[in-house]
């Protein structure tokens, strides 16, 4: 009888936990979801209310969108070279710098350390006015630099990847490594980053959002309305001639998040394929 109540409590706990969890998926997947279907709707029918059935207006929110100024494609490739240009550089340079920190001794190592987790609390948006003021006197404004290698220098990346390499690569591996013969670059990279993968994925999407999303940097050193990034001309929807459109404005927005949602497919099965990976079985 005891056992019986027992199995019982247990399906009621499973029960509550996926009834939270079913409730917690929707409430994330719901919004996504009403901004790609109010993307196909018309005006007049995003004015009447909500819906959860796409419309048949996207041919329609489309040519508006476009017919206006709206310069997608070339949204879509100035946001694209920003973005993976940051996200490798700061995934790459993040895991070199936390491999060092992690395999490396050597005096200052955990000032430094220290100094890394410092700077993750110093809001990114404090230095804007200097580094405008910095970026004008190199004469970078309208240009792409400014936007791309500043991501070398991630203090929540570099923290993250230390915490990950020392939970799966041992310093074994890399003393037969070099027993081998393999130098200490040719290590990192044929033996560290293939175990780093899940780690750099995680990061990277978060990397790549971050960036495609950025919109205040951009505007504040682009001024070229060719270099615009997606989110800035995203933001163009706002001015007047657009506040009618609003089947158009949803299909701008959603356009700008398609790239992300792809990005993340692509990158979570090298989060997957490395759950259970290890670098040295004891």
């Amino acid at each position: 009888m005891r056992s019986d109540e027992n199995v019982l409590l247990l399906r009621t706990n499973q029960s509550f936990i996926y009834v939270v969890l079913i409730v917690f998926t929707l409430l994330a997947v719901l919004p996504v979801w009403l901004m790609l279907v109010n993307a196909t709707r018309s005006t007049q029918e995003i004015q009447q209310g909500l819906s959860l059935l796409p419309g048949t207006s996207l041919l329609n929110n489309w040519a508006v969108l476009t017919g206006r100024g709206f310069q997608i494609w070339q949204g879509f490739s100035n946001s694209a070279l920003i973005a993976f240009s940051a996200t490798l550089l700061s995934v790459y340079f993040s895991a070199l710098t936390a491999y060092g920190l992690t395999m490396y001794s050597f005096r200052g190592r955990r000032a430094l350390f220290n100094l890394i987790i410092a700077l993750i609390a110093i809001p990114p948006q404090l230095g804007l006015i200097g580094f405008y003021r910095y970026m004008n006197d190199l004469g970078l404004l309208n240009n792409y630099l400014p936007l791309i290698l500043p991501a070398i220098a991630a203090p929540s990346t570099v923290f993250f990847l230390t915490q990950y390499i020392k939970g799966v690569v041992h310093k074994d591996l890399l003393d037969a490594a070099r027993i081998d013969g393999s130098q200490e670059f040719s290590t990192f990279n044929r033996i560290i980053l293939p175990i780093l993968a899940p780690g750099l994925a995680t990061m990277a999407i978060f990397t790549f959002v971050a960036s495609w999303n950025n919109f205040i940097t951009p505007f504040i050193l682009l001024s070229e309305k060719s270099m615009y990034t997606l989110p800035m001309l995203v933001n163009v929807l706002r001015t007047d001639i657009y506040k009618t459109e609003y089947g158009g404005i949803y299909l701008g927005i959603a356009s700008s998040v398609v790239p992300m949602l792809v990005f993340y497919g692509f990158s979570s099965r090298y989060i997957i394929s490395g759950i259970t990976l290890g670098s040295v079985k004891e």
